[in-house]
């Protein structure tokens, strides 16, 4: 395994990531920010948890093109237009829906989630970004 994901004692606890990723590898994989739908498909308009769980997978098609699964990832950007603190229920339901599915582990890799005002298109309502690390 080159990444190991840990929340060392006294950080924030608990949380639905880890704190630190530790990778040893050579090849670093860049996920371009995905979005909740793939091709000429349409996201699922309003619907935040829907797009969590498609902009995951499509970001799960990112990695898989270089070689890389969520095992190998260490860091997860997520935007979001529009925050509030009470969007953290669906998203977090977006993320589980599909953790399984895709191998994302649980807790998460290390993540930032920032609020954004609109992204690059009106009905897109999260945009995930990921770097994962090879040997």
């Amino acid at each position: 395994m080159t990444v190991k994901l840990i929340s060392p004692q006294g950080m924030l606890q608990p949380a639905p990531y880890h704190h630190v990723a530790v990778a040893q590898g050579t090849t670093h994989v860049h996920v371009a920010g995905q979005v909740g739908r793939r091709g000429d498909e349409a996201s699922a308009y309003g619907d935040l948890s829907a797009q969590v769980a498609e902009a995951l997978r499509s970001t799960a098609l990112g990695l898989a093109g270089a070689g890389a699964t969520f095992q190998d990832v260490v860091r997860l950007t997520l935007y979001v237009t529009q925050w509030s603190p009470e969007k953290i229920e669906p998203l977090m339901a977006g993320v589980q829906s599909v953790a399984e599915e895709l191998g994302l582990p649980m807790p998460m890799p290390p993540a930032s989630l920032i609020g954004v005002e609109t992204l690059f298109e009106p009905g897109v309502l999260v945009e995930v970004e990921a770097t994962a690390i090879l040997p």
